[in-house]
């Protein structure tokens, strides 16, 4: 189905959420309808997050708003469905559209597999009818489940669009692009150099199918490695309660922009418990580059100020090789929680792999390394 006929059975005229790569055609036709534009289109920073926005348009405007996201993101919005949506509480009508990664039969990655078996049942348990767009799904049949939505949502329900792989097209580009000069996955070489066998942490997405690759192409053990291939946004409070619990060991973080803006209390807490072991780095491109490239608000903030303000002990930003080195060397020897910030541009290899290794496999050795075993 094309997306602007998707778009136009829907009939509303504001969207917030967070981009999904199953969601690819309606993120870009987004981007190029609206941009991003406080009166239509909100990225926000995390699922949750966007299902309050949605609650505050409506009790502003009285229309319905849509919210997006992958299915990864139902576990954010069941509070505020739960307790603010609901219609044993505020009745707030929603429209939730839901890329489906992980569908059973479906090839995915581990991280999915679980989430996409549940995501309808979900949907069920928090009382939010819900439909299953296909490649087959045709505009009428669309518009004839639209229309006994509108009546529950006029009740003050909730209703779900499930989307398939591939259900949704769109035949325009969006080029995402930033003025950076540094490649992620050269950075991440530069980190590996200087952690050398120290314990890393690193986030969802393609900066750990990258530390992956440079680990193989080194001929190094994976076993340094925890990949966070799931849980987006939690890997530094991962990373913080391996520093605590092994305080002689230099853990370093390789966070995103993304992940970090996801839970960004989540540096409140780190910086209060100022593990000095714990060297945060977030590379930040300013885009949800891995499922696509949609911008983050990154851009717009100064995250050496907040990781200051969080009580981080030293921080830094950096837009260099050189000057990247540096500051990867100085947090070495340092004896101090540090965080860099590495502006990153957007872009990967058009070949870069995906992890060999099961997330089991993954999970043993790093312990088994951290704990000498």
């Amino acid at each position: 189905m094309n997306v602007e006929d998707f778009v136009r059975v829907l009939g509303c005229d504001f969207y917030t959420g967070v981009p999904d790569s199953q969601l690819k055609a309606l993120c870009n036709y987004l981007m190029n309808e609206y941009g991003i534009d406080e009166n239509h289109h909100i990225i926000a920073a995390n699922e949750g997050n966007c299902t309050a926005l949605a609650a505050g348009y409506h009790l502003a405007t009285g229309k319905v708003p849509v919210v997006y996201m992958q299915n990864s993101g139902e576990g954010n919005i069941i509070n505020p469905v739960a307790s603010l949506l609901n219609d044993k509480v505020y009745a707030i009508p929603c429209i939730f559209v839901i890329g489906w990664r992980g569908e059973p039969g479906v090839h995915d990655e581990p991280q999915h597999i679980y989430q996409g078996e549940i995501t309808c049942t979900l949907l069920d348990l928090m009382d939010i009818d819900n439909f299953v767009i296909g490649e087959d799904t045709s505009v009428n049949e669309l518009n004839d489940v639209m229309a006994e939505y509108n009546d529950l949502l006029a009740s003050g329900k909730c209703v779900a669009f499930v989307v398939r792989k591939n259900a949704l097209t769109y035949d325009k580009k969006v080029v995402y692009e930033n003025d950076n000069l540094m490649v992620r996955e050269e950075i991440i070489e530069h980190i590996v150099n200087v952690s050398g066998e120290d314990p890393i942490v690193s986030t969802t997405g393609k900066a750990s199918r990258e530390l992956f690759e440079i680990r193989e192409s080194n001929n190094q053990a994976h076993k340094y490695d925890f990949l966070t291939v799931g849980s987006m946004g939690h890997t530094s409070s991962i990373a913080l309660g391996v520093a605590i619990n092994k305080p002689d060991e230099k853990v370093w973080c390789i966070d995103g922009d993304g992940s970090a803006l996801m839970h960004m209390g989540s540096l409140a807490v780190v910086g209060n418990v100022n593990p000095s072991n714990l060297v945060h780095i977030v590379i930040n491109n300013s885009a949800h580059e891995t499922v696509g490239g949609m911008p983050t608000v990154a851009s717009t903030m100064n995250l050496v100020n907040i990781a200051e303000s969080c009580g981080y002990s030293y921080a830094v930003s950096v837009d260099n090789f050189d000057d990247l080195d540096n500051e990867l060397k100085l947090a070495k020897s340092r004896d101090d929680l540090c965080f860099i910030e590495v502006l990153c541009s957007i872009g990967a290899r058009e070949d870069l792999g995906r992890p060999t290794t099961t997330a089991l496999e993954n999970k043993e050795n790093f312990m088994n390394f951290i704990n000498k075993e």
